[in-house]
């Protein structure tokens, strides 16, 4: 076989990799999908990969990934407020005319490591407290009217959620905040 004939060398792995294919293993052992035994030898298999192919055959049959649908919150007017222990899915729409927009994530339930909010609001303003350990990005965040109110934290915390906060605010201004514990 010539050098040209050879199978292209498979991509290095990525850390995010590792872990999408440790939690998906999590995820069906606690569903009862494969036993203890069954998920420490595949979690084994996952964490000395060194390609991709490794990994498809630790993963090979788990059921299927249900596909990321976003979630949508909307109101025309009024109110949009979600505070303690809810259930952040990982990508939520946020859409208001002319209300004001609370979400409190301090409390919430983030099984993501990434969560992506988008926003798009008219009128209203919005504030988001995000956990004390999260690392925030608004970089596809466009305001129209008023700036961005977010200090990042002096000493961060690792480990926590990324938030990417993206879309359009209109007239209304955006608050984000670290909660306190």
């Amino acid at each position: 076989m010539t050098p040209s004939q050879e199978d292209p060398p498979s991509p290095s792995l990525s850390e995010d990799d590792r872990e999408t294919a440790v939690r998906r293993l999590q995820d069906a052992y606690a569903d009862e999908h494969i036993s203890h035994e069954e998920m420490d030898a595949r979690l084994g298999q996952v964490l000395t990969a060194t390609s991709r192919s490794d990994l498809v055959s630790a993963l090979d049959s788990l059921p299927a990934v249900a596909p990321d649908v976003p979630s949508t919150i909307g109101a025309a007017g009024g109110r949009i407020l979600r505070r303690g222990a809810w259930r952040v899915p990982r990508t939520l729409k946020v859409e208001s005319a002319y209300g004001r927009v609370h979400l409190d994530l301090s409390r919430a339930v983030i099984a993501h490591p990434v969560v992506d909010i988008e926003l798009q609001l008219g009128t209203g303003g919005a504030r988001i407290t995000v956990p004390r350990d999260a690392v925030v990005d608004v970089e596809g965040l466009n305001t129209g009217w008023k700036d961005l109110r977010y200090k990042a934290p002096r000493d961060p915390h690792p480990g926590g959620p990324t938030i990417r906060i993206s879309g359009a605010m209109g007239f209304g201004r955006l608050k984000i905040r670290h909660a306190r514990r």
